[in-house]
């Protein structure tokens, strides 16, 4: 199965996050064992979007519920794939820096229009008042991990598995630890940096755990990314530890020893952006 180079944060929620409906039918799904795992899953998402676009565009699709299961101290979580959310955004990714010809023979404006649509509800909470559940349980990121992930993890919380047939990376963890390591980063930041990009950053991050049902799980996935890196840099990777110390650094006034983790930090993940290039 193709990989794609690509990195995850996920959330999981239980399912009391969901209404009464949305309950029998996340249960149902995973009894049947529809579902796919993260391996897996993220090839199943492109090829439903890739599909959707090519479907003649008459409509926005409708697509079928899919989610992520994960059993967490004897209960059931799923993280949504949103699948029509992520079709809407590829189609508004489509026209991005194209001339207006194409953009509008491949994605019409009325269907952009639907598109966008989509998008702004999401984003706009509507759902949330609608069904009672997040805007978004999956963030994707291509050729890399965003560095304000690793704040919200542990060393200690990895999880890895580098067999011939599968290879693995993650890092999982309640939310309640994650909300508390996000909090204290933006304080940190924020009284070292003020208003910098990384504060801002973190700051969206810890604004979208909050969204979530006190009892989810978040999950940092390398994804794809295990694949462009060879085994011994993936069992030395303490990335997580490497801004635990930068911001350990800052709340003590060490400048040189924060630059140091950092440096160490940004030098490890370029190796894998620059892979994009050549790619």
């Amino acid at each position: 199965m193709p990989s794609l180079f690509a990195s995850y944060l996920r959330v999981y929620e239980p399912l009391t996050a969901f209404d009464r409906e949305r309950q029998v039918f996340w249960r149902r799904y995973a009894k049947e064992g529809r579902d796919l795992g993260p391996v897996e899953g993220p090839v199943r998402q492109r090829t439903a979007v890739l599909e959707a676009l090519g479907a003649g565009w008459t409509r926005l699709p409708d697509l079928p519920d899919e989610a992520y299961v994960l059993e967490w101290e004897n209960a059931l979580l799923v993280c949504p794939w949103n699948l029509r959310l992520r079709v809407a955004e590829a189609a508004l990714n489509a026209r991005d820096g194209v001339p207006a010809v194409l953009a509008d023979a491949f994605v019409p404006p009325v269907l952009a229009g639907q598109a966008k649509a989509v998008v702004e509800d999401w984003r706009s909470g509507a759902r949330v008042l609608e069904q009672g559940v997040p805007r978004v349980h999956e963030q994707i990121a291509t050729w890399g991990v965003p560095l304000r992930w690793f704040a919200f993890v542990d060393l200690d919380e990895r999880e890895i598995s580098l067999t011939a047939r599968r290879r693995t990376l993650r890092y999982r963890t309640e939310i309640s630890k994650a909300r508390r390591r996000a909090h204290r980063a933006v304080s940190v930041l924020r009284k070292s940096l003020g208003d910098a990009p990384i504060t801002e950053a973190v700051e969206e991050g810890t604004r979208w755990l909050e969204e979530f049902h006190p009892r989810s799980v978040v999950e940092l996935d390398y994804g794809g990314l295990v694949n462009l890196l060879p085994e011994d840099k993936l069992r030395e990777d303490d990335s997580p530890g490497l801004v635990a110390a930068g911001l350990s650094a800052l709340s003590r006034g060490d400048a040189d020893a924060a630059s140091e983790a950092y440096e160490k930090l940004v030098a490890r993940w370029r190796v894998v952006q620059l892979l994009e290039r050549s790619n």
